[in-house]
């Protein structure tokens, strides 16, 4: 089952927010183009943590802003190959980190991977969990979703960036998060962007190309 989204409005830093979907409006252009099979192998280093899962994503007043994904991007496939999973980024993007804790983006778009080991997820653990957010906070329970046949959950935050130095202005970013479980590992993504800009497909591509192996 695909997860659904929705356009959120921009709102200041620590309001309450419980949203079905993150970006804005889902465009009614075509898929995005075919993932490239250009993959990017890059076998990790980095131990599995085993401390709580990541803070809240934030954008960067000062980062310039960014655009939609483009619906003809091309993607290509990240492996690691010591906590064994695999996902999908657009070509171009900066990677930073790898294996258990890697994130990819391109300006204020940004996409991070953190695993973790866990027990098998439930409703209550993910409560709990979200309750050490920082800078975002939830009011209720996530939302159970199927990816790939998985029994996974999604959550979306929003967060607002520390004012530019300059301007004043704050960078509000909206932010899906999946939680998806397998052999005693937990992934958390987090997928944000920031408020006006559509990477409702593109975002989608992606978390439905992440596999356990």
């Amino acid at each position: 089952m695909t997860p659904l989204r929705s356009r959120t409005l921009p709102i200041a830093c620590g309001a309450l927010v419980l949203l079905a979907g993150c970006g804005s409006s889902s465009k009614t252009s075509a898929t995005p183009a075919t993932a490239s099979s250009t993959s990017a192998t890059r076998p990790s280093t980095t131990p599995t943590s085993t401390a709580a899962s990541p803070s809240a994503l934030q954008a960067e007043a000062n980062s310039a802003a960014t655009g939609d994904i483009p619906d003809n991007q091309v993607f290509i496939t990240f492996r690691d190959a010591t906590e064994a999973y695999s996902i999908k980024y657009p070509e171009g993007w900066a990677q930073r980190g790898t294996g258990a804790r890697v994130t990819f983006r391109d300006k204020n778009n940004i996409v991070r991977l953190v695993v973790t080991h866990a027990a098998p997820l439930t409703a209550a653990s993910i409560r709990a969990d979200l309750a050490r957010l920082r800078a975002a906070h939830v009011p209720s329970g996530p939302q159970p979703i199927t990816i790939n046949g998985r029994r996974a959950f999604k959550v979306v935050y929003t967060t607002a960036s520390a004012p530019n130095a300059v301007t004043g202005k704050r960078v509000t970013l909206v932010v899906d998060r999946y939680y998806l479980s397998n052999a005693g590992k937990e992934a958390i993504v987090d997928l944000g962007t920031p408020v006006g800009v559509d990477n409702v497909d593109a975002y989608r591509l992606m978390i439905e190309s992440f596999r356990w192996r």
